[in-house]
C-alpha cells in the first residue's frame, strides 16, 4: 500500500475497499471545489452580502475567492477554457493543478453533467494510482534512473525535450497570435473570452 493509504488510516483494509473509498473521497473534494467554484462565479458581491451556509462552506468560497485571481486559477481556467470536460478528467492525474480545474470548470459553469462525466473515470484513475502504487513508483523509477550516470543524461534528456517542446509551442502560439491580432488566449484584445457550452 501506499503512504496516501496509511495516511487516510486504510492500511488494513483489502484493496477493493481501500480503492472505493479514495474513489468517493476524491470525488467528494472535486464537487465540493466545483460547487465552490459556482458559488464564486453566482457573485462575491451577493455571497458577501448574504451570507448563507455553514461556516466550513463560507470559509471555501472565501478562499476561492480569493484564489480565482492568481497565476494557477488562470492556467485552470485556460486549460478548461481549451480541453473542457477533457482538462477535468486529467486533472485528476496531475497535481499542483488538479483543484485549479476544478474551481475554473465551477467558475465557468460548466454543466454540471459534464462535469460528473468527466470526473468519474479521473476520480477512477485518481484511486487507483495512489491506492496501489502512489509517488513511490514515480520516485523509485528517478532514483534508479539516478542511479547510474545514464539514467542521469537520460533524465536530463527527456528534461531538456520537454523544456524545449513547451518554449517552441509557447513562442510559437504568442507569434501566430501577434500575426491574427489577437491576444495569446485566442481573444482579440480589449475582448472577454466566451463561457464553454
Amino acid at each position: 500500500m501506499t503512504e496516501v493509504v496509511r495516511a487516510y488510516g486504510l492500511d488494513g483494509l483489502p484493496l477493493g475497499l481501500v480503492l472505493l473509498i479514495l474513489f468517493v473521497a476524491v470525488l467528494a473534494r472535486s464537487h465540493a471545489t466545483y460547487w465552490a467554484g459556482r458559488a464564486v462565479a453566482r457573485g462575491a458581491a451577493y455571497e458577501g452580502t448574504h451570507r448563507h451556509g455553514p461556516r466550513l462552506w463560507q470559509r471555501t468560497v472565501d478562499r476561492l475567492a480569493g484564489f480565482a485571481g492568481t497565476p494557477l486559477a488562470r492556467t485552470g481556467l485556460t486549460l478548461v477554457h481549451r480541453w473542457g470536460p477533457l482538462a477535468v478528467t486529467a486533472g485528476y492525474l496531475t497535481v499542483g493543478v488538479q483543484t485549479a480545474v476544478f474551481a475554473a470548470a465551477g467558475l465557468l459553469r460548466m454543466p454540471y453533467l459534464r462535469f460528473t462525466v468527466a470526473s468519474l473515470p479521473g476520480s477512477a484513475a485518481w484511486a487507483a494510482v495512489w491506492g496501489t502504487i502512489g509517488l513511490s513508483a514515480v520516485w523509485g523509477a528517478v532514483a534508479l534512473a539516478a542511479g547510474s550516470p545514464w539514467g542521469v543524461a537520460a533524465l536530463l534528456a527527456v528534461a531538456a525535450v520537454v523544456t524545449l517542446v513547451v518554449v517552441r509551442t509557447r513562442r510559437r502560439r504568442t507569434a501566430e497570435a501577434a500575426v491574427a491580432g489577437t491576444a495569446p488566449g485566442g481573444t482579440a484584445p480589449g475582448t472577454t473570452t466566451p463561457r464553454p457550452r
